[in-house]
């Protein structure tokens, strides 16, 4: 009995605990809100730039912004769906910026470079799925 007893504690303590750290629709929206603007003040940032490191500047702003929203999903509903997609997003937002790095070579370094942002990527997505694979 009070092993039955101290179990169901214990159960009601995790769900209290979980609740509590559970954030409310308008605290969602609110950090929604937040990312947006970050992103709107980063990507400002990028406006006295000239060409490619313009370019450069605003993918890593909208790779932030991108890498945010997932993890502000994952927070607000954390699932191994969601945990997944912020992985995604970080490897996604890298290779993104790498490419456009890449544009600054021309000839024979720009396509070398190009073909390793994309095998960079590729590896990347693979340990992603292998990693979400397991569970």
């Amino acid at each position: 009995m009070k092993k039955h007893l101290l179990m169901l504690a214990l159960a009601s303590t995790c769900f209290v605990a979980t609740h509590a750290s559970a954030m409310t629709s308008a605290e969602h929206k609110a950090a929604k809100d937040k990312i947006e603007a970050d992103y709107k003040m980063d990507k400002a940032k990028c406006d006295p730039m000239k060409d490619n490191a313009k370019d450069i500047c605003e993918k890593e702003a909208k790779g932030k912004e991108n890498v945010a929203k997932a993890q502000l999903e994952q927070t607000y509903k954390p699932s191994d769906s969601n945990a997944r997609k912020v992985e995604e997003q970080k490897v996604k937002a890298t290779y993104d910026v790498a490419k456009e790095r890449c544009d600054d070579q021309k000839g024979d370094a720009k396509s070398a470079c190009e073909k390793q942002a994309k095998a960079d990527e590729s590896k990347g997505m693979a340990d992603v799925k292998a990693m979400y694979a397991k569970k």
